[in-house]
């Protein structure tokens, strides 16, 4: 029977809430239909889907095309004003199942984000060509980064119940998934706003004692002002959570970070940083960088180039600045977009330089990895690894032994 089909943009909770809608639009019988799940993290971003709208409409012109997501969420009239869109649901709406039901023709179906107190639990059995899972813990965003759009895409911070986050995790393990990732907007806020305002950490702890047949676990971006002292207990002690932390860091100058309106400083990523790595040795980190914020001068620049090398920082996602409408930054003065286009650039060459010697490191040893392709897949510190002519099923995961690096990838073999 066909399904409709789901387009996805953005992060790990757009994923995970992709899988949501999945299983009301079946519930529904809503076959013939195209939903794009949009981000507005960057104008980028939000051109990519407009496109996957347009094209939707070219080769499937009977389907019925609805757009929900952040971007929808925050300028419904825009894509409601596009010609080849039938129907705008909010962030809050597309996770209800009446949503999809037919008979409702309402073009636009998006109320107040910020009216939103919880985040309802929801049962996700599985993810669709997926070797990992995502378990949603958190929603929202308290903090307003002056670059930042997100929270009203999102509204407030609101965590999911502990037990129900414990079911969740229980059910995708009893499915087969020996890796999940824990995923939220602001995941370190979690549990400020429930009873006994449990950290992170101590959520992280009994869930992984409530559910021992789980193999693996990460956590998704995480705000290096906010890791609480169980969660680095738990780094230093618990070998099902991976050796790789991934840093909301955004800049490495104290002025930019300033203006950014974040709470963290250069020197705070940097005892962060040496901190893990004395409980965890072997950690690798991720982080996100913003390339030609707002009057970045050429100095501030160099900071941000330096706190790659500085900190150990491997696995990046650089983000050239995009003025979104709405924000503080938009207001300030911009550099031009060539310049943000070059130094984007310099930071991804300084990324691709740390990630092979981070690679070149691996070389001789035994990775735990996570097969997600016949061929390929993750380590345990996430290093993308190819599999050198080894039967395996994505999915399961497998003790290989690092042979060479080609390029960007690990080449593994048998451990023997």
């Amino acid at each position: 029977m066909k399904q409709a089909e789901i387009i996805t943009f953005g992060c790990r909770l757009n994923a995970f809430e992709a899988e949501i809608m999945r299983g009301h639009a079946a519930a529904a019988g809503l076959a013939e239909a195209v939903i794009v799940n949009t981000c507005a993290v960057t104008a980028e971003a939000e051109r990519q889907a407009r496109q996957a709208i347009r094209r939707a409409r070219r080769e499937q012109p009977e389907a019925r095309i609805i757009v929900t997501g952040c971007a929808a969420q925050i300028d419904p009239a825009r894509y409601a004003a596009m010609p080849e869109v039938d129907r705008v649901i909010g962030n809050a709406e597309k996770l209800e199942a009446a949503s999809f039901l037919p008979g409702d023709e309402t073009p636009v179906s998006v109320n107040d984000i910020m009216s939103v107190r919880q985040t309802a639990p929801h049962m996700i059995a599985g993810f669709e060509g997926r070797a990992r899972a995502f378990v949603q813990v958190q929603n929202g965003c308290d903090h307003r980064c002056t670059f930042c759009i997100i929270p009203y895409g999102r509204g407030n911070s609101r965590s999911v119940p502990l037990g129900e986050i414990v079911n969740q995790a229980r059910t995708l393990a009893e499915a087969g998934y020996q890796e999940l990732v824990l995923t939220g907007v602001d995941l370190s806020a979690y549990g400020r706003d429930l009873p006994g305002a449990p950290s992170l950490g101590q959520a992280v702890r009994r869930m992984l004692a409530a559910v021992p047949e789980l193999a693996r676990l990460r956590l998704s971006s995480i705000d290096p002002a906010e890791i609480d002292d169980e969660l680095k207990q738990l780094i230093a002690d618990e070998p099902r959570l991976m050796p790789h932390i991934h840093l909301s860091v955004q800049a490495g100058d104290d002025l930019t970070l300033k203006r950014m309106k974040r709470r963290h400083s250069r020197a705070d990523i940097l005892r962060v940083c040496a901190e893990l790595r004395s409980l965890r040795p072997d950690i690798a980190f991720g982080a996100d960088l913003i390339a030609g914020f707002p009057t970045e001068s050429d100095e501030m620049f160099a900071n941000s180039l330096s706190i790659i090398e500085e900190a150990g920082l491997t696995w990046l996602h650089v983000f050239p600045y995009s003025p979104r409408e709405g924000t503080p930054a938009a207001r300030m003065p911009q550099l031009p977009r060539g310049l943000i286009r070059e130094r984007a650039a310099l930071l991804r060459s300084a990324g691709e330089t740390a990630v092979r010697r981070f690679l070149d490191s691996q070389l001789s040893k035994v990775q735990s990895i996570l097969v997600e392709q016949a061929d390929s897949g993750r380590s345990a510190h996430y290093a993308p690894v190819r599999l050198s002519g080894l039967p395996a099923r994505p999915g399961e995961v497998l003790a290989l032994r690092a042979e060479r690096r080609d390029g960007q990838y690990l080449i593994v073999g048998a451990a023997a």
